[in-house]
């Protein structure tokens, strides 16, 4: 009853809204307010970063108020526009829940998930079609990155994050432990010969992340094993770093489930774990389709254990 109360009067906020100015506009709004530019709201929705500005534009002057200005950050709410998006998130949830219940016993509808790239492209999508065939009306959106997006801002449906988000209005848990080592190419190996502890790296090109573009504090391997400094070569994408190492260009610390075909070395030495956490916000976490995904999430992250983990 109270979900129906809220639904009803995020309705009735919406119903007069549409009087003043087209809906659609509110929620090209909401994308730029959420992803902080035009561009990237663009990006998203699948047009072009003008258009988005135009229609913004045609809704502030609906509103008589001016919603975002720019700042050296990107774009930045007004009080007008904080008090506008707070209005349209509730009615943009209560739509949501409406079309939920039609879909309640099937459990379809689109989820979206932010991952880290290489557990989103090693662990999550090759099962994606299995979920597929098992629940046909259901539509995944992958967004596999370095870095994440939030679901407090309501950027995407579930994140799957490095550590728990401190933002608030989140249902977070912890989803599964995961192991990093050194690796390096046989061929690599061969040819300079194999090192038997982390002293013995010195000298030897380091794979590793972009110092200055390092997204999560959990990621600065090489600082935690003792090897600080720039590496040799460097990505920010850690399937790039796991291509370098593959073909011969130094050792790096990789998640286990990406090791296949590499060499571990330092064995005695350098053993990572990381935990991976998953988040929901709480509007939303109740529907069928989350709760599907999230469920599916988990019995994954039991499923692969052995690759997640291997040496456990």
């Amino acid at each position: 009853m109270a979900r129906m109360g809220y639904c009803i009067l995020a309705g009735s906020i919406l119903r007069k809204c549409m009087t003043a100015f087209d809906w659609d506009d509110v929620r090209l709004f909401l994308a730029a307010s959420r992803a902080g530019s035009l561009t990237a709201a663009g990006r998203r929705l699948g047009i072009d970063a003008a258009t988005v500005g135009r229609r913004i534009a045609r809704l502030e002057t609906a509103l008589k108020s001016t919603l975002l200005v720019r700042s050296v950050s990107g774009l930045a709410l007004t009080t007008a526009g904080s008090r506008l998006q707070e209005t349209a998130a509730k009615a943009e949830t209560a739509m949501l829940a409406t079309l939920e219940e039609g879909q309640r016993d099937a459990g379809g509808g689109t989820v979206r998930i932010s991952v880290a790239e290489g557990f989103g492209t090693a662990v999550i999508a090759p099962d994606l079609p299995a979920l597929r065939a098992r629940r046909p009306n259901l539509q995944i959106e992958l967004a596999a990155n370095s870095g994440f997006l939030s679901p407090a801002t309501r950027e995407v449906d579930i994140a799957v994050t490095l550590a728990p988000p401190g933002e608030g209005r989140l249902i977070v848990e912890p989803l599964s432990d995961y192991q990093l080592a050194l690796y390096a190419a046989p061929g690599y190996l061969k040819r300079t010969g194999e090192p038997k502890s982390v002293a013995a790296l010195k000298g030897r090109d380091i794979v590793g992340y972009v110092e200055d573009l390092i997204y999560a504090p959990e990621l600065r391997y090489l600082d935690e094993i003792g090897l600080p400094g720039r590496p040799a070569l460097a990505s920010t994408s850690i399937r790039a770093q796991r291509e370098i190492i593959l073909s011969g260009g130094g050792i790096g610390v990789l998640p286990c489930f990406l090791a296949d075909g590499l060499t571990r070395v330092c064995r005695r030495e350098v053993l990572l774990t990381r935990r991976l956490w998953v988040s929901t916000h709480r509007d939303i976490a109740g529907t069928a389709r989350i709760k599907t995904v999230r469920d599916w999430l988990k019995r994954l992250a039991r499923d692969r254990q052995s690759l997640l983990a291997p040496f456990s």
